[in-house]
């Protein structure tokens, strides 16, 4: 059983940026799903803001998944974004365990703000569930033009602008802090 170190990307993970870049990529184009492309640049921006988590196997130092904080609507909204496991490290808890730790540390970081997540990948929705998210209309979603030009790079982009941003292929999953009473419960 592989064991992997869940932990706020630094520096050192500089060097991881260009594969997961790539690794984004490849998968979107593999599953012929809508997955925005992020260059090494803006996965490094991330990193340096404090804003990246990486999963990294502790039998072969790689990286072995990603993901990053996004906020938008002057925090209103933070978005748990990019979710990225490598191929070779699937199946093996990587995507709970990234996904639970950008959750907790998102609580801890914006604790009045909405978690949402765009998603058109079945087993990021089982993970949304599991931690309180619910399927929501668009028009729950941030309004910020800046939320809605990161899908840019997205096959269904046209189908987006097509419909005002109101309807596309992804599922819209939300998570507010102030209706999950097991939250409140633990304060």
């Amino acid at each position: 059983m592989q064991n992997f170190i869940i932990k706020l990307a630094d520096d050192t993970d500089f060097k991881f940026a260009e594969a997961i870049s790539a690794e984004i990529e490849r998968s979107a184009k593999e599953r012929g799903i809508g997955i925005a492309k992020r260059s090494p640049e803006y996965i490094i921006e991330k990193m340096k803001a404090g804003k990246a988590f990486v999963a990294i196997s502790e039998n072969t130092n790689d990286i072995a998944g990603f993901c990053y904080i996004e906020t938008f609507d002057n925090d209103e909204f933070v978005g748990n974004s990019g979710l990225i496991v490598f191929p070779q490290y699937r199946r093996d808890g990587v995507a709970s365990q990234l996904k639970y730790f950008i959750f907790e540390e998102t609580l801890k970081r914006y604790p009045n703000s909405k978690i949402m997540s765009l998603t058109t990948s079945l087993p990021v929705m089982k993970l949304n569930s599991e931690l309180g998210y619910k399927p929501v209309t668009y028009n729950l979603m941030p309004k910020e033009d800046r939320f809605w030009n990161k899908c840019q790079s997205c096959i269904n982009y046209q189908t987006l602008m097509s419909k005002n941003k109101k309807v596309c292929f992804c599922t819209a999953m939300l998570y507010d802090p102030s209706k999950d009473s097991s939250k409140k419960d633990d304060k």
